[in-house]
């Protein structure tokens, strides 16, 4: 495994950063490829790294939930057309790609954890950017492998949890919507599961989240508990604090099916979270 090239593409980025670090522990020929020297969204730059790298990781993406809303072709460029370009381009090459994606291709009303053959309805651009994605990705007909994850958080970049802590250092009253939940889950842990496939180069649709479920008021209530923080919490529901975006409120998943792949049990949240929360 380790002759072979991996290419991570957004290498620079909070999960891909840990990606890289995760490749480079198992001793794989990884590169981390980002802006400005690579951008997705170029067809030429594309075409260079499917070219070279055997397997790619496409953990690029346009992330801001907010500003999608009022910056759709935007998102649609990165998240859905440049996919299409990379599965197009990878077919033509016999490359692996694992492309990760997002528990927003949900509406969030399911009663259950949400497994991959659940129907998807996307209830903001981000979501149907990243769902858009997926489908052109499977329809380009190359070796694929689809990871969606959720509610992550990572060292290298910004997040539920660094902008929790932030804003309770600015003020010590704080309310937190208690009706979406899911699974906080590290890029760590991401990275780590990332390397188990790539080892076996599966193909289709996975989803990949901690062990557990919390609502983001109990993420908050363990985080501050965790550091000793004092911050009067209140709870309130998601139709109370008003966003741009529509949130799902259900994002938990079911792993089962990449369970079966990987060389350990998927860790409860609050494990990572504590040794997170220990680092920063």
């Amino acid at each position: 495994m380790a002759e072979q090239k991996i290419a991570i593409l957004g290498g620079k980025g909070m999960l891909g950063f840990d990606v890289f670090a995760a490749c480079q522990k198992h001793g794989f020929d990884a590169t981390a490829l980002d802006l400005p020297n690579f951008d997705i969204t170029n067809a030429g730059h594309l075409r260079r790294v499917v070219r070279n790298a055997p397997i790619i990781v496409n953990c690029a993406a346009y992330t801001n939930v907010e500003r999608a809303q009022s910056q759709p072709d935007l998102a649609h460029k990165i998240n859905t057309e440049a996919v299409g370009t990379l599965g197009s381009l990878a077919k033509d090459a016999g490359t692996w790609v694992l492309h990760i994606s997002t528990d927003f291709i949900f509406d969030g009303t399911s009663d259950r954890p949400y497994i991959e053959t659940d129907t998807p309805n996307p209830i903001n651009v981000y979501g149907a950017s990243k769902l858009a994605g997926e489908k052109l990705l499977i329809e380009s007909g190359c070796r694929h492998c689809i990871m969606r994850i959720e509610w992550t958080y990572g060292l290298n970049g910004d997040n539920f949890v660094i902008k929790l802590i932030n804003k309770a250092k600015a003020k010590k009253e704080l309310t937190v919507v208690d009706d979406q939940i899911g699974s906080p889950t590290a890029t760590t842990e991401v990275a780590e599961a990332i390397c188990s496939l790539v080892q076996k180069k599966p193909e289709g649709l996975f989803h990949f989240a901690a062990s557990g479920y919390a609502s983001r008021f109990e993420m908050a209530k363990f985080i501050f508990d965790r550091l000793k923080m004092q911050v009067n919490l209140t709870n309130c529901k998601t139709s109370d604090y008003k966003t741009v975006a529509r949130r799902p409120l259900n994002s938990r998943f079911c792993c089962n099916k990449i369970q079966s792949l990987l060389a350990e049990p998927i860790k409860p949240w609050q494990k990572p979270l504590e040794k997170f929360l220990g680092q920063i």
